[in-house]
């Protein structure tokens, strides 16, 4: 790229032309393919060869800087009309890597985030501010790079361990206010991670919002179903949030014990949470009533054919939950156990969870993580809530991978094979 450091260099108008002409190529080249390994995954090759690119051009430019120091400190003269020429193409094919680079990982990165992409489009022409910002899209693409390819590795020297090749499949059943939707897990990483390592996955496919009942039946036609169509003869269930209470009751109450091993409860509001029943008492029958009419016709386009936001809602309730648990007793032979997680501030959630931290404070529920309490998820053989190393806390949504992020100290996909490897392990 530097006129005057080739002619300085190297002697001979042949062997400069010919020097300038292999860097134009390779600069091309670089900018089209600065990460060649084909054994990654195409986001990830495009997504390091950005944080290449923004490091070539930041060692360019000192390259350059110091190209033109050297030269003038040797006292060789320069064409004035020669020195701006070079300095506008240098300038212009530095602008051209760094531009490239910064494009691949801000479409690339799965780790970013909304608030440096937005921060660099406002911000971009700021100085020292755009540097900042730069180093963040450095750090995250590279955290992100190495995490993934540490993960990779780490599934492909275990592979034939199967460590999460139970000898019942795994039925994943979700919580309130979503559905399984095949473009959109629920479960976010979690069951591709499970089913690497050798697990066999189903869904439970039922409401996105209805009563414990309504739920439950409809989690026992998807067992039975399961059963008859494989042959099983029994699932692990692993729930999150209301689908604990939903697999309870299909278990407890409706004769699923035979075809049930185990039951993992994860963030489940077992003793319910006195801060909805408090809300319901205090919001308007009309505004409740309004709201749930608008999320049951949006979610019947969404794929539920009869879901219920109030009853769905209610049973969610300390109340409520206190009635469920003197009829859902458990059942001998089958093994109860449950985890949880928390979060310690405001700022370790996003909305509405960080809002919800709030609000179960408010209302005496101690520490929680973002909608249940801690106190509330212990059922059965308790694993305990889960604290990383880091002061990072765990929303109730990251325990199911729901922002699909990296948690420094805690990889959620890994928490779950060493979950199922248990129940491997337990002969489940």
């Amino acid at each position: 790229m530097n006129i005057i450091f080739v002619t300085y260099v190297i002697p001979g108008t042949a062997a400069a032309t010919a020097a300038g002409i292999a860097l134009a190529v390779f600069y091309v080249y670089f900018n089209i393919a600065p990460r060649r390994d084909k054994t990654l995954q195409y986001r990830l090759r495009v997504l390091i060869g950005g944080y290449e690119l923004v490091l070539a051009a930041f060692f360019c430019f000192t390259f350059e800087a110091m190209a033109y120091l050297f030269v003038l400190a040797k006292g060789r003269e320069i064409g004035v009309h020669i020195l701006i020429i070079n300095i506008f193409v240098c300038a212009g094919l530095l602008f051209i890597l760094l531009f490239n680079g910064i494009i691949r990982i801000f479409t690339c990165s799965g780790q970013l985030g909304i608030v440096p992409r937005i921060s660099l489009l406002l911000f971009w022409w700021m100085p020292v501010v755009n540097v900042v910002i730069l180093r963040k899209f450095l750090g995250v693409s590279a955290s992100e790079y190495k995490f993934t390819v540490g993960k990779r590795q780490r599934n492909k020297d275990r592979k034939y361990e199967e460590l999460c090749k139970t000898k019942y499949p795994i039925l994943m059943v979700h919580g309130i206010f979503f559905r399984d939707w095949k473009n959109f897990n629920y479960w976010g990483r979690i069951p591709k991670e499970l089913m690497d390592n050798g697990a066999v996955i189903y869904y439970g496919s039922h409401q996105s919002s209805a009563s414990v009942g309504q739920c439950a039946n409809e989690l026992k036609e998807c067992i039975l179903t399961i059963v008859r169509e494989t042959g099983c003869e029994k699932l692990n269930i692993i729930a999150h949030s209301k689908g604990g209470l939903d697999s309870r009751y299909a278990v407890s109450c409706l004769g699923m014990d035979k075809y049930i091993a185990s039951l993992t409860t994860i963030n489940t509001p077992h003793l319910g949470c006195n801060y909805v029943r408090k809300l319901l008492e205090r919001i308007p029958q009309k505004a409740v009533a309004a709201i749930g009419n608008k999320y049951e016709s949006i979610y019947t386009r969404l794929g539920d054919y009869d879901p219920d936001f109030f009853n769905g809602l209610k049973d969610l309730t300390d109340k409520e939950c206190e009635r469920l648990n003197r009829i859902m007793k458990d059942v001998p032979g089958v093994l109860y156990q449950s985890a949880g997680s928390r979060i310690r501030s405001y700022s370790e959630a996003m909305f509405p969870l960080n809002v919800g931290y709030g609000i179960i404070k408010f209302f005496g529920g101690g520490e929680n993580d973002g909608l249940v309490s801690t106190k509330s998820m212990v059922w059965g053989n308790f694993l305990g809530v889960v604290t990383p190393e880091s002061r990072q806390g765990i929303s109730h949504g990251d325990m199911i991978d729901l922002t699909r992020k990296n948690i420094e100290g805690f990889d959620v996909c890994e928490f779950y094979v060493d979950l199922v490897n248990k129940l491997k392990l337990k002969g489940l």
